[in-house]
């Protein structure tokens, strides 16, 4: 499945390694001429909108960051380890990712499943480098809490996840959960972390502030990513193994299955909740290219869009209108048009993207 080392299908079973947005120019008007510095203000409010990026983390050893209204690679960050997974504040200042230690020459795959990997936070204005934090071995996914509080990083290798207070930068504490940690999301009320445990058919529920696992729950055979709906009642996990979407009612934890794609990777949210979209990469040698947009009241699959080899990672616009996927075996990104269902861009950056994150 994954080229990254966080695991492979080999045939039909599952091998777990960890590799997984015109101004116009004001008319003097002699009659009102205080009408005039009004229009002006008007302008400069529009002309002073913070513009929208992409950014993907590569495994190859970078991070792109995409203009959203040109859909072009603006700036490249170089990074010496393998980055897997990167996100964007919520306050739209920071971009962070994982990245885990290259391997030497001569060694297998590309991640050092002995070393240390990081968790590297930047300045999105800037672009300066921010903070280097150590975490735990191969670090998968990285995610902030909606109230800005704390940063969470799966360590795959590890087995556990590391809390980092986002303000200070400073590791707060590894907290113990399922075999294999990779993908996972917050709750809107940023209490509870909803880890997909690779090694094991489970999603730890992981209380954040208190630093301790609080439950599992099972969903499926190597589950990869998790996602939940604002209102804290519905978790979605994408079961790799088994080619579904788990929905699990979080009241009950009682469990629907919607087929999907071969190989499901990500999973995200719309804005509205309304639909599900899973990126489907299948295997690096029998690759999958399509995203399966479900929709989360009738819990069928609505649309299966064609994208390219190997689709990975996958975000949604904030106002929903456009979907974005990594394309791990083309190193592209799709842009797919919600309304349509339709690729109506694809944009190249550096080899073996796997998250990705909007910053709006």
């Amino acid at each position: 499945m994954f080229k990254s080392k966080y695991f492979k299908l080999i045939g039909s079973s599952v091998v777990l390694t960890l590799t997984l947005a015109a101004c116009s120019n004001s008319v003097k008007n002699t009659q009102t001429p205080a009408a005039a510095p009004e229009q002006n203000k008007a302008e400069t409010k529009v002309e002073q909108k913070s513009p929208s990026y992409i950014y993907t983390a590569n495994e190859s050893g970078s991070i792109s960051k995409i203009d959203a209204a040109t859909n072009k690679v603006v700036e490249t960050f170089k990074d010496e380890g393998s980055p897997h997974n990167v996100q964007v504040s919520p306050d739209g200042k920071v971009f962070a990712y994982t990245s885990a230690v290259k391997m030497e020459k001569g060694q297998t795959d590309h991640g050092s499943m002995s070393m240390n990997g990081s968790a590297i936070f930047y300045d999105v204005e800037t672009g300066k480098q921010i903070k280097k934090v150590e975490v735990g071995k191969h670090p998968a996914h990285i995610v902030f809490t909606e109230d800005g509080n704390y940063a969470v990083v799966t360590n795959n290798e590890d087995n556990n996840v590391s809390i980092i207070d986002a303000k200070t930068y400073k590791l707060i504490n590894n907290v113990k959960v399922g075999k294999g940690p990779h993908g996972f999301r917050i709750s809107a009320d940023s209490m509870f972390a909803y880890v997909a445990n690779m090694g094991e058919d489970t999603v730890s529920v992981v209380d954040i502030a208190n630093s301790k696992e609080i439950k599992k729950i099972k969903v499926g055979k190597t589950p990869v990513t998790t996602a939940i709906t604002k209102d804290g009642k519905t978790l979605v996990a994408t079961v790799n193994a088994e080619n579904y979407l788990a929905i699990v009612d979080l009241a009950t934890d009682k469990i629907e299955k919607v087929a999907v794609g071969v190989g499901p990777a990500q999973v995200y949210l719309s804005n509205d909740n309304k639909y599900a979209f899973v990126a489907n990469q299948g295997t690096e040698k029998n690759p999958s290219n399509t995203v399966s947009k479900v929709d989360l009241t009738t819990k069928q699959v609505v649309a299966t869009i064609e994208t390219g080899k190997g689709a990975h990672g996958v975000v949604v616009s904030p106002d929903n209108k456009f979907v974005y996927v990594t394309n791990m075996y083309e190193a592209t990104v799709s842009v797919i048009d919600n309304e349509t269902n339709k690729v109506i861009a694809t944009i190249p950056v550096d080899e073996e993207p796997n998250g990705i994150s909007f910053k709006k």
